[in-house]
């Protein structure tokens, strides 16, 4: 039982972490009336609908066919790490950085191996660390990109054309790094090549199912504007994966939701204790993107959002801090994980050599976005 406990814990960080911080928070403010008024169930429902949408697009392989579509048009090894690295970068703004990773780092260990040994041994590890970042700094851009960015433009009560035009710059700047990243990446290893599949995917949700899905995506991406309600679009969306696919929800990351529940309790208790809610603002207010993104490293910035989100009024500088925070140590971002179990499940031998490239890579690209960040404001 010990050592169950002991590998959930290492496994679930951050959950136990938040329901920690919550139970704790609970000596300080008694449960009462207010603890519902903590919860913000419409991001919670947003979020699960998501989750449950893209697990069922996931599944039936169209993000994997559009890929080898684009791939079969490859002429150099250029064309194929800038196709590798732009299917997270823009695929992330819509199915989550998460999504992205999980479906595009395994499908480049299958690419890299058609290429030769010698130039996938190159290009492996830098390429894989250029997905991560490009799958963190393209979801940014969007509100449904990544779990901080769902709460905080909700919170917010930003408009969807609001929220874009605030990230779109560093939405820009990325794309541009990410594009001379890739360049130099590939200038010992441009040769001519073919990239061919010895089997072709086939779309395992073709007519109906797929067409489910994508009307369900939309229905979403109309809760996020706020212009279906978000109980509605949650009942239906319950409904139809009874109807579909009842396997969907074992795919949901329930943990992630747990997460969210447990700092919003924290969050709840710890603003209601004037000491502490001085002491937080005093630090947060007109530092808030430099402590968003200072946090992040820490705590990851998730977790970051939901805390300090709680302290100041001013959430752009915040939604801009966290997502930036995104960068930097292999924490920043619990999607740069996911990256790193696949690699360390893959090519365990990578491990060390893939630690290294990724902080020090991620460091320049949080420099320069930081950089970045102060000029343009």
């Amino acid at each position: 039982m010990k050592e169950k406990i002991l590998r959930f814990c290492k496994q679930e960080t951050v959950l136990c972490v938040a329901l920690a911080l919550s139970v704790l928070s609970m000596f300080f403010v008694h449960p009462d009336g207010e603890y519902p008024s903590y919860i913000d169930f419409r991001t919670l429902a947003i979020l699960f609908c998501l989750m449950g949408v893209m697990a069922g697009l996931q599944k039936t392989g169209i993000f994997q066919w559009v890929a080898q579509g684009l791939l079969g048009r490859v002429k150099r090894a250029r064309q194929l790490v800038w196709i590798l690295v732009l299917l997270c970068f823009f695929s992330s703004m819509a199915v989550t950085n998460d999504i992205a990773l999980i479906t595009f780092v395994p499908f480049t260990f299958i690419v890299l191996r058609l290429i030769g040994s010698e130039a996938r041994d190159r290009l492996l590890v830098p390429v894989v660390v250029l997905q991560t970042i490009a799958a963190n700094l393209g979801s940014m851009l969007t509100p449904i990109g990544n779990p901080q960015n769902l709460y905080l433009y909700g919170k917010a009560g930003l408009s969807l054309g609001s929220f874009l035009l605030l990230m779109l710059p560093y939405a820009l700047v990325s794309l541009l790094l990410i594009m001379l990243w890739s360049t130099v990446l590939t200038r010992k290893d441009n040769a001519s090549i073919a990239v061919s599949f010895t089997e072709e995917i086939q779309l395992l949700g073709q007519g109906p199912q797929l067409t489910v899905y994508f009307l369900l995506f939309v229905l979403d991406l109309l809760t996020v504007a706020r212009i279906v309600p978000y109980g509605l679009t949650t009942i239906i969306t319950v409904v139809i994966l009874l109807l579909i696919d009842r396997s969907i929800f074992a795919c949901v990351d329930y943990s992630l939701l747990l997460t969210f529940v447990g700092f919003f309790i924290f969050i709840g208790n710890m603003g209601r204790l004037p000491a502490f809610r001085n002491f937080l603002q005093r630090i947060v207010s007109g530092n808030e993107l430099l402590v968003g993104a200072a946090a992040s490293q820490v705590i990851s910035n998730v977790p970051a959002a939901l805390l300090l989100s709680g302290f100041t009024d001013n959430l752009a500088p915040l939604i801009i801090g966290v997502n930036i925070g995104g960068l930097g140590t292999l924490i920043a971002s619990m999607a740069s994980l996911i990256s790193y179990k696949l690699v360390a499940r893959e090519e365990s031998t990578v491990k060390g050599p893939y630690f290294r490239c990724f902080t020090w890579t991620n460091l320049l690209f949080l420099a320069i976005l930081l950089l970045s960040a102060f000029l343009l404001r």
